[in-house]
């Protein structure tokens, strides 16, 4: 169902796509909008690896929220550990990885709020900062589920 990376030699392995996934901060989600448009935008997550799932957060109503009810399919891609190599600096090498799954908005309760702690503690620099934030703003946002059902991820050189 899913195409594979048509160039094998710049495939990465399942690991390091993990990786990347962990280690990045923003990435683009992709997802059907409005009138056969697509709708990308850039998002801030948290993958746990032992689930396999990406969770990110948001308003409770909007663009991203009704087109996550009319389609639950999407596409979510992160770059990045640029490595330059020494005999080519102009051309760096990049990696990134893309996910296609399922996503759905997690229900008000204790899932959503040990998700949202977990996705604070990615960006917040202590757990007190982070249960002052979630306390102000949790009852305003929404937390969203992405389900894997393929990653792939590669490394080319930009040149």
């Amino acid at each position: 169902m899913f195409k594979s990376i048509r160039k094998k030699i710049n495939e990465i392995d399942h690991s390091a796509a993990e990786a990347l996934l962990q280690s990045n901060r923003r990435g683009i989600l992709a997802m059907n909008g409005d009138n056969g448009y697509p709708y990308a935008i850039p998002i801030n997550y948290f993958y746990d690896c032992d689930k396999k799932k990406i969770y990110f957060h948001g308003a409770k109503a909007g663009h991203k929220v009704e087109a996550l009810k009319t389609s639950d399919k999407v596409c979510f891609t992160v770059y990045g550990d640029e490595r330059i190599d020494k005999s080519e600096p102009w051309a760096p090498y990049v990696q990134s990885v893309v996910v296609f799954g399922r996503c759905r908005l997690l229900e008000a309760g204790s899932e959503s709020i040990d998700r949202l702690k977990e996705f604070a503690m990615k960006y917040y620099p202590d757990e007190a900062l982070a249960d002052e934030q979630i306390a102000r703003n949790g009852r305003a946002t929404q937390m969203f589920e992405i389900t894997i059902e393929h990653m792939s991820g590669k490394q080319v050189q930009e040149k």
